[in-house]
């Protein structure tokens, strides 16, 4: 993509509240994580994944969603996303007045057994029923489905591009909204990240419409980067860059969403969000979170004097 030609703008959608805490062991209370929401909200952030509705026995750290769903609804223009694992969560989902839910389909056979129990077409089942289960109620919610491990898996390995096509035909003719594309164990790479992009978006069009990268081999950055050359503007993000499957051995480390906006925001795209109370998220949201693992170059680093006299000027 020429440089005359990048976006003015991208979306970030801040996926902390599940994706980051659903790897760590610790319960953040209610109020903290509410405290978390508003201020990623008046950061500028108007997506947040708040939770999942999975049985608090599996995952007792979200176990709080539907009154995070409530409390991000009371915020103007948020946009209030909650993940599902199967009909029963969606239903939860429908009556929690969320406005997405993200159904995540495994590519990798294998991921898709660890994670969810099920081969990836009794997934493609699961969401065809939800489908028609939303049509039922007459739900205004809308459906994303995230291709996850679609880069390469830490349990079978080599992800084969034929099958993520395959995949991604079989829910776009369920009639789901979006789409997207997640390297949920940070196997891919710039050419790899650019080549699968264009392949589906030549089946997909507007609907691919979300890249989801991990940093755990350091090419983070360089795959949203890649993703953005072949089209996508919106991008999954985690505060710190915590976060990860718990069925993907090694799948440490979303994106910092700290490093996103300063990685935009330095080439002179749109990203709504105020750097300074983004930091400020992070620096209390690391208090309470003393003890594991943060990550994010930008956090430590800071923005460079030369960007900040640019603002200044301009």
């Amino acid at each position: 993509m020429p440089s005359n030609s990048w976006p003015p703008a991208v979306v970030l959608r801040e996926v902390g509240p599940r994706d980051g805490l659903q790897s760590i062991a610790r319960i953040l209370p209610t109020a903290q994580k509410r405290e978390w929401i508003r201020g990623a909200w008046e950061a500028g952030i108007r997506e947040i994944e708040v939770g999942s509705f999975v049985p608090a026995r599996l995952l007792p750290q979200l176990a709080d969603t539907a009154e995070l769903v409530a409390f991000g609804k009371t915020l103007p223009g948020l946009t209030v996303s909650v993940l599902v694992p199967n009909l029963k969560g969606a239903e939860n989902a429908m009556d929690s007045g969320a406005d997405w839910m993200l159904l995540p389909l495994s590519v990798s056979h294998a991921h898709c057994l660890a994670n969810l129990r099920k081969t990836p077409d009794a997934v493609v089942d699961e969401i065809a029923a939800i489908v028609a289960r939303r049509r039922e109620r007459g739900s205004p919610i809308r459906l994303e489905v995230g291709l996850s491990t679609a880069f390469g898996c830490t349990l079978q390995g080599r992800v084969e591009v034929a099958e993520v096509l395959r995949l991604a035909r079989s829910v776009l003719a369920l009639g789901v909204d979006r789409i997207g594309l997640a390297d949920t164990v940070g196997y891919g790479d710039p050419r790899q990240v650019g080549e699968l992009f264009a392949a589906v978006r030549a089946i997909a069009g507007d609907r691919l419409a979300c890249g989801h990268f991990h940093d755990t081999r350091g090419l983070g950055l360089a795959n949203v980067m890649a993703a953005l050359q072949a089209g996508e503007t919106r991008f999954d993000a985690c505060l710190a860059g915590i976060g990860g499957c718990p069925h993907a051995p090694g799948s440490s480390g979303n994106v910092a969403t700290e490093d996103l906006v300063y990685l935009f925001r330095s080439m002179g795209i749109a990203t709504g969000i105020d750097f300074d109370r983004l930091q400020a998220v992070r620096r209390t949201v690391a208090q309470w979170l003393e003890g594991e693992t943060l990550h994010g170059s930008i956090a430590r680093a800071g923005l460079p004097k030369s960007l900040r006299a640019a603002e200044a000027v301009a």
